[in-house]
């Protein structure tokens, strides 16, 4: 970065850390217990769509990485698309697997962008729920290596809980680097993983 950038204010962007990925399982340890809210297994990776040979050779890759998970049942990730045009590679574990649905968000990523496609990924998340049935996501912004909680409202046609996602936001802090623009909390909307 450059005097110039300075001067008007440009910022370097921050390059992706996958391996924050990873800080996941103990941060769910802390959201048990200060909100009550338990993995759900799902977990997904969001991205633009591709098209074309080189992405259908990464997904044929990925697939077959995960599959040579013993321990897995069926279809080990799916690729589907939301209403948005976008993509979406689904993970889905036993809840008390959050450990290993960590490891294939991680693997999905790290696949996509060995094979060049990390310009086109946007997010990963892992879901969760309470007692009362409310979902939640954490959601990693791959662009920006930061957090941050997604608490759509049951039953309702696109309205968040805001007070949930900044008590969760407040619980996490010291566990993940929560995003501090509340302005790039985007809300995931239908996201299989979740």
């Amino acid at each position: 970065m450059g005097l110039l950038d300075i001067l008007l204010g440009r910022t370097k962007p921050v390059a992706p850390d996958l391996d924050r990925l990873f800080a996941l399982p103990s941060a769910a340890v802390t959201l048990e217990a200060a909100a009550g809210f338990t993995p759900t297994g799902r977990g997904a990776v969001c991205f633009a769509t591709v098209e074309g040979a080189a992405f259908e050779q990464t997904h044929r890759e990925v697939q077959a990485l995960l599959d040579a998970d013993a321990g897995r049942a069926g279809s080990p990730v799916e690729l589907s698309r939301d209403a948005y045009g976008y993509s979406w590679l689904v993970s889905r574990r036993a809840p008390d697997q959050l450990t290993q649905l960590v490891n294939d968000l991680h693997a999905v990523n790290s696949s996509m962008e060995v094979n060049g496609f990390g310009p086109q990924l946007l997010c990963s998340l892992a879901g969760f729920t309470d007692e009362q049935d409310r979902p939640l996501a954490l959601v990693y912004l791959y662009k920006r290596g930061t957090f941050y909680p997604f608490a759509p409202l049951p039953g309702s046609a696109q309205r968040r809980d805001n007070a949930l996602e900044l008590q969760v936001k407040a619980a996490l802090a010291s566990d993940l680097r929560i995003e501090q623009d509340l302005s790039r909390w985007f809300p995931v909307w239908g996201a299989p993983g979740l």
